[in-house]
């Protein structure tokens, strides 16, 4: 493994809109440093069913639902970047979950998110992630794609901070 290989992006792998954004900016910056891109999917709890072989065939189906969903997006981008992104699924809420995957995973030195476009806010995603106090007690700095860019505009952002020593800076 070289020395950029020690060094991640990580994705949340969401069904917004602006998700695709994130991920090609994850890619396009993992494609020209070198590093691995992770996508995280975390599995929400359900509802209790009253009956215990209803709530294991809901998990199952969600489990289901979340590979499928990152084997998608895993080929999305290879397709649009030439990387292949490693899929983490977890089941539970998504702030503790990611914490715990950014305090055992120390390779990841980058969260890309991508932000709506429009008057409706930044999406749900960065909301939520915006009102913590940090991810957690590692200090991993948060890049917010503008929904407002074209796909050339991500990929020449992509680029160029991939061609400006992204690769070798160290946290």
């Amino acid at each position: 493994m070289n020395d950029a290989q020690k060094f991640a992006c990580l994705v949340i792998a969401d069904e917004s809109e602006e998700f695709p954004d994130a991920l090609i900016y994850a890619g396009l910056l993992c494609r020209s440093t070198g590093w691995r891109l992770i996508m995280l999917r975390v599995i929400e709890p359900s509802d209790p069913a009253p009956w215990a072989s209803i709530t294991e065939e809901m998990r199952r189906q969600a489990r289901d639902a979340a590979e499928s969903l990152t084997q998608r997006f895993a080929a999305e981008a290879w397709a649009e970047c030439g990387v292949t992104a490693e899929p983490v699924l977890r089941e539970g809420d998504l702030k503790p979950e990611l914490r715990k995957l950014l305090e055992e995973d120390a390779s990841i030195k980058l969260v890309v998110l991508a932000s709506a476009a429009g008057p409706g806010g930044p999406g749900p995603l960065v909301t939520q992630l915006g009102k913590a106090a940090g991810l957690g007690s590692r200090p991993v700095p948060v890049l917010v794609v503008p929904g407002a860019l074209s796909r050339e505009d991500i990929r020449a952002l992509a680029f160029s901070a991939g061609l400006t020593g992204v690769a070798t800076t160290t946290t």
